[in-house]
Parts: structure tokens; sequence; C-alpha cells
């Protein structure tokens, strides 16, 4: 088995994502929120920090994934208003 378990930009996604959830955790935690609250503010921005991040990062050529441009969505083009 030769071949890494995940991509170099899936690991780069999850790494951005860990790391912004740890630093809104302790933010938060150093707010005199609690420690749960900043446990469940650290789970929550590094839930959503993922698609933020997953997005941002352009997708690795040749990778012929779901990502659609603009202007391919259902309803555009011509005689949908």
């Amino acid at each position: 088995m030769n071949r890494p378990l995940l991509s170099m930009r899936t690991t780069l996604v999850f790494l951005l994502a860990a790391l912004a959830g740890a630093a809104v955790g302790a933010l938060t935690t150093f707010a005199g929120e609690g420690t749960p609250r900043g446990a469940l503010a650290a789970l929550a921005a590094a839930g959503l920090s993922v698609r933020f991040f997953d997005r941002l990062i352009a997708a690795e050529p040749g990778a012929g994934g779901p990502r659609r441009s603009a202007g391919s969505g259902a309803g555009e083009g011509a005689g949908h208003g």
C-alpha cells in the first residue's frame, strides 16, 4: 500500500479546521464562558471551518469532483428569466 490515507488537500483542510476550532475554544474559555462552552464553541467552529476551507482551497488538478461553476446551476440559462 503505497498511497497515502488522505490527500494533501484533505489533510490541510482538517488541520486548518482543527486550528480554527482550537483558537475559538481557547478564546471562548479565556473570555470567562467556562470550559464546557469553550469546548462546544470549538467543535462548532471546527465543523463549520471544514466546509469553509474546503471551498477556499482549490481542488487538485484532474480531480473531477462534484464542484460546479457559478453558471451551471439548475434554472439558469436561456428561457429561464
